[in-house]
């Protein structure tokens, strides 16, 4: 006699929760937080509604759980362990760009981008978790009194610079070859993260007299970097 398949609901467990979790994941990175709903997440993960709500409470828990599984941005702590002071701002710069680029995480790094601008808690969960598994990290590894300012600094321009160039294609920016965004983008955070505000002081108190005399003064002669498209050096 043949043995007839079990009708409803999955039995709870981690390889369910696993599965609801991978289905989350594809449903928000395909219809986003608005088109994505507890109903389908559970008829592709093959449980009922009832137990995905047991494991995740509401469309919100799911969302976070989703987010927080196999993050898109994971291994940056690390990276910015290892990473020597005068190379932070090139390495946070590559990493940063390399994931955008990944056809694997970016399109849930789409995802992210368009649930924050369609909810007010998604953006909340969003922004939270940035600060724990990045802006945190880096904060400790610069260890000045500044540090989480200059982390969001720098964590602001990157994310600016991905949106203009990966989402809203913005030319010249969108189509600029990589290597020569990374010059421009690495003195840049390579400030936020070690200069001093001063410094930017002086550079613009420099370009206004270059301005008033008809001089070109960019970059300034007493910058501690110079920016170039396709060349990054720095001062001795």
């Amino acid at each position: 006699m043949q043995r007839r398949r079990p009708r409803g609901r999955r039995p709870g467990g981690n390889e369910t929760r696993e599965a609801i979790l991978a289905a989350a994941q594809a449903a928000f990175t395909a219809h986003g937080y608005a088109g994505a709903t507890i109903r389908g997440v559970a008829r592709e993960a093959g449980v009922d509604q009832a137990l995905v709500l047991h494991f995740f409470g509401s469309k919100d828990g799911l969302f976070e759980a989703a987010l927080r599984a196999n993050p898109p941005i994971r291994g940056l702590a690390e990276m910015l362990a290892t990473a020597p002071w005068e190379e932070l701002g090139e390495r946070l710069v590559r990493h940063y760009l390399a994931m955008w680029e990944d056809p694997e995480i970016s399109g849930r790094l789409r995802a992210i981008v368009g649930s924050v601008s369609v909810s007010p808690s998604a953006a909340s969960m969003v922004a939270r978790f940035i600060g724990e598994v990045a802006q945190e990290p880096l904060a400790r590894r610069l260890g000045a009194e500044d540090a989480r300012v200059r982390a969001n600094l720098a964590g602001s321009h990157l994310f600016g610079t991905a949106a203009a160039r990966y989402i809203l294609r913005v030319e010249p920016l969108a189509s600029l070859p990589r290597e020569d965004l990374v010059a421009w983008l690495v003195p840049v955070i390579q400030h936020y993260l070690t200069g001093q505000p001063d410094q930017c002081e002086r550079s613009a108190a420099a370009s206004s007299s270059g301005r008033s005399s008809g001089k070109n003064s960019f970059p300034p002669s007493n910058s501690t970097t110079s920016v170039a498209p396709g060349m990054v050096s720095r001062s001795q």
